[in-house]
């Protein structure tokens, strides 16, 4: 393990930024949001960015193709720039979860060359989280914010960050690191990761429990009256989408320039009156019939096509989002009541 003090930690990212993209939170007029990293910028220590670091990832807009013609020729031109590798700093728990469940999507057969290069080049620097917010209940599904997947693992005490290198992507992160760092014993990290479980153990919905769902739960809870109710206030916005780092919908749309058309994908939502219209219409017309389908793929539909993995992380963005203060949990109670009810 290796202990960085905070005295270097600027001097650390420098380093990192010197020799490829470093990506890490910073505090906006709206919250804290990942952002290139540059002489002057601040880090920000806060528990949960507004939106994950899926974006590096899985863009919110990005163009795939483009297309020029000439009488009945059609040129294919491919705007990918040359991948890079980059790293992503502070990337806690419930986010590096969500980037392996993103994975299953996106890396398997066949594979979505786009993410797959960028999640072959990008580095991911985890944080252990020293202040879990009362929205947070990662613990449900299994993930310890106090010791995070990544290619680095770090815990961030008073006066030092230790870190811990996991993959060979990471001992390429910790070689630029070298300079601003020292061996040292697991300690501190330990005591760390011993106060983060005692606070994880407090929270509001630490007892919240998944043992009601996952596969082979679809009849059990499709036509539950449960949705009428639940959905009646829902807006249909999308926020909860939006900030969700694990939703993996997108729309492709092809617009057209002077110079040709440009093919681009976006992400999309099932909370839409449009998403998967179809030239005969919508398969699902009413917004409980949205509604339900979101959260029934978060707990039943995607476990049970991937091996009991739910599509949720227990993040709390759609806690802290939902204009109408609609979540997840909201959902797994009412429909664990009415299981025992």
């Amino acid at each position: 393990m290796l202990k960085c003090n905070l005295s270097q930690l600027d001097n650390l990212f420098a380093a990192v930024a010197e020799a490829m993209p470093l990506y890490l939170p910073t505090q906006g007029k709206n919250g804290a949001n990942y952002t290139k990293w540059q002489a002057g910028a601040v880090w920000s220590n806060t528990c949960n960015t507004q939106k994950g670091p899926k974006d590096l990832f899985f863009p919110q807009s990005e163009d795939l193709m483009a297309f020029k013609t000439q009488g009945k020729t059609i040129e294919i031109i491919d705007t990918r720039n040359e991948a890079e590798d980059f790293a992503v700093f502070g990337v806690r728990a419930c986010d590096v979860k969500s980037l392996e469940i993103l994975d299953r999507v996106f890396l398997s057969e066949p594979k979505d060359s786009y993410y797959a290069s960028r999640r072959e080049h990008g580095i991911i620097i985890s944080l252990a989280c020293n202040r879990p917010t009362e929205n947070c209940f990662c613990g449900s599904f299994g993930i310890d914010a106090s010791s995070p997947n990544g290619d680095v693992t770090c815990w961030l005490t008073e006066d030092a960050l230790y870190l811990r290198g996991n993959t060979e992507k990471g001992e390429k992160f910790m070689a630029l690191a070298a300079p601003f760092v020292t061996e040292c014993d697991d300690t501190a990290a330990e005591a760390q990761k011993e106060k983060i479980q005692k606070i994880m153990a407090r929270l509001p919905l630490a007892d919240l429990k998944t043992d009601a769902f996952g596969g082979g739960k679809t009849e059990e809870f499709f036509n539950s009256p449960q949705w009428a109710k639940l959905s009646e206030s829902c807006l249909g916005c999308g926020t909860c989408t939006f900030v969700c780092p694990t939703c993996q919908c997108y729309d492709i749309r092809d617009y057209k320039t002077n110079d040709g058309v440009v093919r681009y994908r976006c992400w999309d939502s099932c909370m839409y009156s449009e998403f998967t219209r179809m030239a005969h219409g919508n398969n699902r017309n009413s917004q409980k019939e949205r509604f339900r389908q979101r959260f029934m793929h978060k707990l039943v539909y995607f476990p049970e096509n991937n091996d009991g993995v739910f599509s949720c992380v227990g993040c709390g963005r759609c806690l802290a989002k939902c204009p109408i203060s609609m979540n997840i949990v909201k959902v797994m109670k009412a429909l664990e009541g009415e299981q025992n009810g």
